[in-house]
Order: C-alpha cells, then sequence, then structure tokens
C-alpha cells in the first residue's frame, strides 16, 4: 500500500531554533518579545521560552518590518496597531514571490 508521509510540525519551538530561524540573536528575540504584545511564548516548568505556530508568524512579521523594510520599533507597533491584516497580507505575497523566483532561477540554471 501506498501512502503519502505527513510532514510533522513542531507545536512548540525553544528560543533558539527561533533564533536561527530568522537569523537573530537570542537576545533580539527576548527583546522583542518584551517590546510587543502578540508575543506570547509559553514557558516550561524550567522556564524557558517556547514559541507556538502563532508566535513564529507574528516573529516574521516583525522580522520583515524590522529587518528588511527599515522599519523601527516605534513604526512597527504603529504599523500593527494600524492595518496588521494589510501587512500580514503583503508578507504572504511578498514570500509567495521569492518562492516564485527561486524556482524560476532553478529552473533556469537546470537549462
Amino acid at each position: 500500500m501506498n501512502y503519502k508521509e505527513k510532514q510533522i510540525k513542531k507545536l512548540f519551538y525553544p528560543i533558539g531554533e527561533v533564533a536561527q530561524m530568522f537569523n537573530v540573536s537570542v537576545s533580539c528575540i527576548r527583546y522583542w518579545e518584551k517590546e510587543f504584545d502578540i508575543l506570547k511564548p509559553k514557558k516550561n516548568k524550567k522556564g524557558n521560552r517556547m514559541f507556538t505556530k502563532k508566535d513564529v508568524d507574528n516573529l516574521r512579521i516583525i522580522y520583515h518590518l524590522t529587518k528588511e523594510r527599515g522599519f523601527t520599533l516605534e513604526g512597527v507597533k504603529k504599523k500593527l496597531r494600524e492595518n496588521k491584516a494589510d501587512t500580514i497580507d503583503n508578507i504572504k505575497i511578498i514570500n509567495h514571490l521569492k518562492n516564485i523566483r527561486k524556482f524560476l532561477v532553478e529552473f533556469r540554471e537546470e537549462l
């Protein structure tokens, strides 16, 4: 019998792994947690931060606005207060376009 293996996704990500995802320091993630109310990682019995998929998605928004678009932290806070939905849609579109570009570049190299 053939079957498709499901891709296993984690429920929680440790702070070190999240920092590696975004290529920033752990202290930067902790600082963003203090600055932004949308970040609410769970803490285990030891007190280690464990980020959910929603937290990682919110960090992706913060990272995009600060590191890729050059917003200040106050600017990011204002943008998220005013129109978070538009910002999320724009990030999804940008990521989709990046994936298309990556595919086309790989396709060109194969030719």
